[in-house]
């Protein structure tokens, strides 16, 4: 007791007199602070450079398989040191905060946070596969006090010297509670951020194989019409959402027979009980067929599309449903859904998962379960679903987009695919509203250039109620949140309709109701990886002076395989009212991942091969202006490019209140609760002022027809 107090009244010392520090006192308290012998140097380098003048720097970041060849007791020592690192650091920065000046290493945060992260995975592996029993509820007792409890609760009876350190970790972390956890997570306010690139981790790689047909989670296990692959969406407004399935098997071969869509009922009958399912609303179904008339290619025909709306529905609610024909004894088991908030400035929905690029391989089940567990209320799909454009109309696959079939008479598609995506989505997506935009998977072209014919037919889109009339583009609210689902691959200039759209609704955003505005489409504008570098330059000249004069806030992309996260960025110059930009295109498709860097040496793209034509042409030019001025691409990682690294994983967005909002991204080899890239996006209204326009049309359910 004596030691924590010794400890907390020296910690204390650091962080009451934060206000009144100047740079100069900082420096000389953390020369104080490392003026001792350390005997714990050996977890460091040691060849690290004393220099009095500058913020105290242990060490680095530390690797599971590093950790693992350490003892339980080095761990724990290990656990202790970061902790007081990061304490540490926070305390600096705070003290340079408080001045206006610039916090000098701000990417040693998230890597201490991650090392701490991994250490208490590898303890809790050893006390899990401990063989004394007594042993392991001992070490797990002990895992559980630093990491989630304070001491008093826990009851400590031992002396050893590992429960004192565990001990004096409680009372540290209780002590600063107010100073580490308020503060410990970096805002755009801490920015720009220098760039920051992770290499390349290949012990975590895994091969991207597609899920075969075989896989049970991929079958069909109804008969008849009984519904499947069974999904929720969101209508425009928190008071109606749309429930889609199929009944019915799909057909494949030369010669096929569509079904009949008017042979079977679109009913959904729900209440806010399991037992009560009083309300009934009925809806309308299609089919749709992929046809290639040339010899010995195999035409496709869906089973019975239904989509059915529900509205009059209460915000915030969960309501329980099943989906079918009754009259032929053809209903779904009991599902549920939860409504989102009403929009307003006060309430948002708790947990935004974001992904992009998912595709049906073993990469993908990693995603879709590390998502899962973060339990979203609403999904985004920001485009390149199933991937079915990678095979043969007869199943065959290929690993790229480009290289698939040269051969072929036109590009083919294996439309199964698209089942067994929505039959191993059903368990997430049948609880869990998902809105999903375009990619250029999903183009699948035809004869007589038809296409996005099972994108556009297989997911329901709230496009009549925002008024963009087409599935290609359209809007949404939740909460206090105002979505902006935009297509990359119909036209988008200044005089198209979804220009002319776009323009309108951003017009009658109010931002007292919806203060934020986030924007999705999935090509990115920046992004600073070789694949599909500055491939959607066009439509950044046609629309970004349009959402940054309306003020939008976050944009999210995928189609690069990879993560990617902006400092705020306009025309390529930090801006502290630009938007910041996140590239999630890392869900685990077939197509494997990004790894190059256009900045990197050999890497720079040919401008003469960057133009993808159903991205409308070629605007890429040498830049003009800036670091990289008369060049194609930079001599090093981009200024608007805070960071990058190429892993699978998927984002979770959590808006707090009208001014900040906490993203975090997760890799899929880290533990499920384990942050990858945090970082709060903070609004600054007074310093990026918006007008308020008038009440918008989505703002009021009451107007919906």
């Amino acid at each position: 007791m004596l030691l924590a107090r010794l400890f907390g009244r020296r910690l204390f010392a650091a962080a009451a007199h934060s206000e009144t520090y100047s740079t100069t006192a900082a420096a000389a308290g953390a020369t104080t602070a490392r003026s001792g012998h350390n005997p714990l140097e050996e977890f460091f380098e040691k060849d690290r450079i004393q220099d009095d003048d500058k913020p105290i720097v242990y060490g680095r970041s530390w690797k599971a398989s590093e950790l693992r060849l350490k003892s339980w007791d080095d761990l724990q020592k290990l656990w202790y040191v970061l902790l007081k690192e990061k304490n540490m650091l926070m305390t600096q920065r705070q003290m340079l905060h408080s001045q206006n000046l610039r916090f000098p290493n701000p990417e040693r945060l998230p890597k201490v946070r991650k090392s701490m992260c991994r250490i208490k995975q590898v303890l809790t592996e050893r006390a899990i596969e401990e063989p004394d029993q007594r042993r392991s509820a001992e070490m797990k007792r002990m895992l559980s006090s630093p990491f989630h409890k304070s001491s008093p609760e826990m009851g400590f009876i031992s002396s050893s010297p590992a429960t004192l350190v565990l001990l004096l970790l409680v009372i540290s972390s209780c002590c600063f509670s107010s100073t580490i956890d308020a503060g410990g997570i970096p805002s755009t306010l801490d920015g720009p951020f220098k760039p920051v690139t992770i290499p390349l981790d290949t012990s975590f790689r895994g091969n991207a194989v597609d899920l075969p047909p075989t896989d049970p989670r991929v079958q069909r296990n109804v008969t008849g019409f009984v519904p499947e692959q069974i999904s929720v969406s969101l209508s425009a407004t928190h008071d109606s959402v749309w429930i889609s399935w199929i009944t019915g098997d799909f057909q494949i071969g030369e010669e096929i027979q569509p079904l009949d869509p008017k042979t079977v009922a679109s009913m959904v009958k729900y209440g806010t009980t399991n037992s009560s399912l009083n309300n009934v609303a009925n809806g309308n179904s299609l089919v749709y067929s992929q046809l290639y008339p040339f010899e010995g290619l195999q035409n496709y025909t869906s089973g019975i599309i239904h989509h059915v709306r529900l509205q009059g529905l209460n915000p915030s609610t969960t309501y329980f449903y099943q989906c079918g024909d009754p009259s032929i004894s053809a209903m779904s088991d009991v599902h549920s859904f939860t409504t989102m908030p009403a929009s307003s400035s006060q309430s948002y929905p708790t947990r935004i998962a974001i992904v992009g690029d998912l595709g049906l391989t073993y990469n993908t089940t990693s995603t879709v379960d590390h998502m899962a567990s973060n339990n979203p209320d609403l999904i985004l799909l920001v485009g390149d679903v199933s991937y079915a454009n990678l095979y043969l109309t007869n199943g065959t696959g290929a690993d790229c987009y480009t290289c698939a079939f040269p051969d072929s008479p036109i590009h083919e598609t294996h439309q199964p695919r698209w089942d067994y995506w929505g039959r191993y989505m059903q368990p997430v997506i049948s609880r869990v509203p998902i809105m999903v935009i375009e990619g250029n998977h999903e183009l699948e072209t035809q004869v007589k250039k038809k296409v996005f014919e099972s994108y556009s037919a297989r997911f329901a889109f709230p496009s009549e109620e925002s008024k963009s009339h087409s599935t290609m583009y359209y809007s949404f609210n939740a909460g206090g949140i105002h979505f902006l689902m935009l297509g990359s691959y119909i036209g988008y200039h200044k005089k198209s309709h979804q220009h002319k759209w776009l323009k309108k609704d951003l017009a009658s955003v109010d931002r007292k109701v919806t203060p934020w505005v986030v924007a999705t489409w999935h090509a990115p504008w920046y992004s600073s990886y070789a694949a599909h570098y500055r491939e959607a330059e066009c439509m950044k000249v046609a629309m970004e002076d349009l959402l940054y004069k309306h003020g939008v806030d976050m944009v999210f992309n995928g189609h690069v395989h990879a993560y990617e996260r902006s400092n705020r960025v306009y025309n390529y110059e930090l801006d502290p009212c630009g938007p910041v930009y996140i590239t999630v295109g890392d869900g685990g498709n077939r197509e494997k991942m990004a790894i190059p860097h256009a900045d990197e040496p050999g890497n720079c793209p040919d401008p003469a091969t960057t133009p993808d034509q159903i991205m409308g042409g070629f605007c890429a030019f040498n830049f003009t202006s800036g670091p990289a001025k008369g060049s194609f691409c930079w001599d090093r990682q981009p200024d608007y490019s805070a960071y990058r690294e190429s892993s699978f994983g998927h984002g979770i967005l959590e808006v707090k209140n009208e001014t900040h909002a906490l993203w975090t991204w997760h890799r899929n080899q880290d533990m499920y609760s384990s942050p990858g890239d945090q970082l709060y996006i903070v609004r600054q209204p007074e310093k990026c002022p918006v007008k308020a326009k008038r009440r918008s049309r989505l703002d009021n359910p009451k107007n919906q027809s």
